[in-house]
């Protein structure tokens, strides 16, 4: 994930600079939280770090002040039923590389559903939240099961408990995830499974070369 979204996407595009807000706030609440018994170390990382526009020090700046903004409604239910449903598909393929791998992950139509939708909003995607969760070439979300699947097609069954609003909503959702081989190139530069040919980019990364010439 941290890989694709710093190294793969353009300089300025909002994923790759939302991955790096995160990492941001990420050191400055470890480094606030070992200050009182490593207070050398935590001043020398809050010197170097190189966005901070002060240099007062980290005692004199406050204490750890997450924003409110970080908690969505939803969101860490999402992440969880993603990190589920991926902990399945790997498991399937114990010891293979899951990008040379397709997914596609069928749930009845609900609240886990749309929280599903939330990471992917189209039906099949190679740079979605969902698919870089996945950690899979490409990511279908589906409502029921395709009517043809292949042969060599791995089906997984589980199910994700939902508790939301501390307890008053409380259900379990069942999904299956199929695993099967995909049929793309491996891109010679994000080195996912999603070329026509393995000497020449995938579509994504196409696009951001040439956006990249473009701003040269």
């Amino acid at each position: 994930l941290l890989f694709c979204r710093l190294y793969c996407e353009e300089a300025k595009d909002p994923k790759r600079r939302s991955c790096q807000t995160v990492l941001a706030e990420a050191l400055d609440i470890v480094v606030r939280s070992f200050a009182p018994i490593l207070p050398h170390l935590a001043e020398e990382v809050f010197q170097y770090i190189p966005y901070k526009k002060d240099s007062e020090g980290v005692f004199r700046t406050g204490w750890i002040n997450a924003s409110s903004a970080w908690k969505k409604p939803g969101i860490e239910e999402a992440i969880e039923g993603a990190c589920a449903m991926r902990d399945s598909f790997l498991g399937s393929i114990p010891g293979k590389n899951s990008l040379e791998y397709e997914v596609v992950i069928v749930i009845e139509p609900g609240l886990l559903f749309e929280l599903m939708e939330a990471l992917q909003a189209e039906e099949t995607s190679t740079v979605s939240q969902l698919n870089e969760i996945m950690m899979a070439s490409q990511t279908t979300l589906l409502s029921e099961l395709p009517k043809e699947t292949p042969s060599d097609a791995n089906i997984i069954k589980g199910t994700f408990l939902i508790n939301l609003e501390g307890g008053d909503i409380c259900e379990q959702f069942s999904y299956k995830v199929i695993a099967r081989p995909i049929a793309k190139a491996k891109c010679p530069r994000c080195r996912r499974y999603t070329a026509e040919s393995s000497s020449t980019p995938c579509p994504r990364c196409l696009q951001v070369l040439a956006a990249g010439k473009g701003s040269t």
